[in-house]
């Protein structure tokens, strides 16, 4: 269905404005082999006119650039991948700037990521011969989401509509048959489809809410060294569960140790038992190289600690993320426990590929864009995927993408929202206006605050001084 010709937009970019807002930790986050100490925000600004009518609009996206889950490496040092994704930043706005734009957001944003993106990353990495390493695709979707976020936000304002009111007919052109591919075999058609028939029609406010538990998090009191910060907020996972009323846990787990993740995964359990904490899941953050791995820890566990095996929900994640050059066969785990990818689900064929080897859910990531989330939600449901809606420690203005897809999206669980553990002041001014986005109580968020078109940012009203631009561009 074409939509009616009133609602037909075709903008253009008239500015482009790139900000890096950094970020300190009050206390370490250990995932995988990595430890983050702090991050850079990077905030991306578009503005699009419509040629017809000339109104102009301004939209907002922004993502944590967290160098050691994008772009893990034993090789190049923390400061040089830094530097290497903050200058591809800049070369991303430079491209919005010049990009032939038309459409609805996500008509515009899927053709960016597939034209335009590789050839970005491309010819950025080879300008970059003489390092150890290149940019990831990972890594270049994180940077690339802060600008489709904004354009899709700035795309809700130009039809006066909330983000996920434009994700039907009306407003698109086209269906999803023109994005998406069934897998080989099965009867699945989306021709005459479009992402709201896969979307909660009427999503809550409130939505549950995942702690992490990262390897290097106390678990009670008497784990604490005294070297703590002094700030006001729990500094246990005991003390964290009784403040937030929590009832989902997630646990980091090194992927290499198994007698370390065994008994990391009971001793957690057990804390859950106490507070009765329904739901548990583990992340091995892609150091797995065997499912004979998981499969023995999951085995043990049912064995011997049956109580704690039902409270595992699912698994994140185990294996290496490049699922292309790891096609490993993961249906002895998916099995056991509900399996989801979440590193390798870059879009969705790779999580075509993923249900295939055996995986059967997916765990979105607005940091991979908005568009590729919605597309990869779509592709996932309608061949009966579960879905969950993961983290990247979202502060500021990253929360709101992020706790709106997992309302939109009727995930296995609510959603994974740890900002407030690491760096909660990080979001002081965004708080004053939603202050739900940013705490835990009785184990959900709230987003009744979030209103108007696009993401419902409110952003006039968030008193946040902004640093210079890192780059700023109008359209010539």
């Amino acid at each position: 269905m074409v939509p009616r010709a009133s609602q037909v937009v075709r903008p253009g970019v008239a500015s482009v404005r790139l900000y890096f807002l950094p970020v300190r930790t009050r206390i370490p986050w250990k995932f995988g082999s990595e430890v983050l100490t702090e991050v850079t925000c990077a905030r991306a600004c578009l503005e699009l006119v419509d040629p017809e009518s000339g109104t102009s609009v301004v939209g907002w996206g922004e993502t944590p650039l967290n160098v050691q889950w994008v772009w893990p490496s034993d090789s190049i040092s923390y400061a040089d991948r830094h530097e290497a994704l903050t200058g591809f930043c800049r070369v991303l706005a430079q491209a919005w700037i010049g990009y032939h734009i038309h459409g609805h957001a996500i008509e515009i944003g899927y053709e960016f990521i597939e034209d335009e993106l590789p050839v970005q990353l491309d010819n950025f990495n080879v300008t970059r011969r003489d390092s150890a390493e290149q940019v990831p695709q990972l890594a270049a979707l994180v940077c690339c989401s802060a600008f489709d976020q904004a354009l899709h936000d700035a795309y809700g304002k130009l039809v006066d509509r909330p983000v996920y009111e434009t994700y039907n007919s009306e407003y698109m052109s086209r269906d999803l048959s023109h994005y998406l591919e069934p897998a080989e075999g099965l009867s699945v058609d989306f021709a005459d489809r479009f992402p709201d028939d896969y979307l909660v029609a009427r999503p809550s406010n409130q939505v549950v809410a995942w702690h992490a538990v990262g390897g290097l998090d106390p678990l009670d009191d008497s784990e604490l060294t005294g070297h703590e910060p002094d700030d006001g907020y729990p500094l246990t996972l005991e003390q964290w569960i009784e403040r937030d009323g929590l009832n989902c846990l997630k646990l980091k787990l090194s992927g290499e140790d198994a007698a370390y993740d065994y008994d990391r995964i009971v001793a957690v359990g057990q804390i859950a038992q106490r507070y009765n904490v329904d739901w548990l899941t583990t992340d091995f953050n892609c150091t797995v190289r065997e499912p004979a791995f998981v499969n023995e820890i999951l085995d043990r566990l049912r064995d011997e600690h049956p109580t704690i095996f039902a409270k595992v929900l699912y698994v994140e994640q185990p294996f290496p993320y490049d699922i292309e050059a790891n096609p490993i066969d993961v249906h002895s785990v998916s099995a056991r426990k509900p399996l989801f990818m979440d590193e390798s689900a870059h879009n969705w064929r790779l999580v075509r590929l993923g249900r295939s080897l055996g995986w059967n859910g997916v765990a979105l990531k607005t940091c991979k864009t908005q568009t590729g989330a919605v597309l990869s939600l779509c592709w996932a449901k309608a061949h009966g995927m579960s879905l969950m809606v993961q983290d990247l420690t979202n502060p500021m203005l990253a929360q709101v993408p992020h706790l709106l897809l997992a309302a939109h999206a009727g995930t296995i669980m609510g959603v994974e929202t740890n900002s407030m553990q690491f760096y909660p002041d990080a979001s002081d001014c965004e708080a004053k206006v939603h202050p739900g986005l940013y705490q835990r109580r009785g184990g959900v968020v709230d987003l009744s605050t979030l209103q108007g078109p696009g993401f419902g940012y409110r952003i006039d009203e968030i008193k946040r001084d902004l640093p210079a631009p890192a780059f700023a561009s109008t359209a010539s």
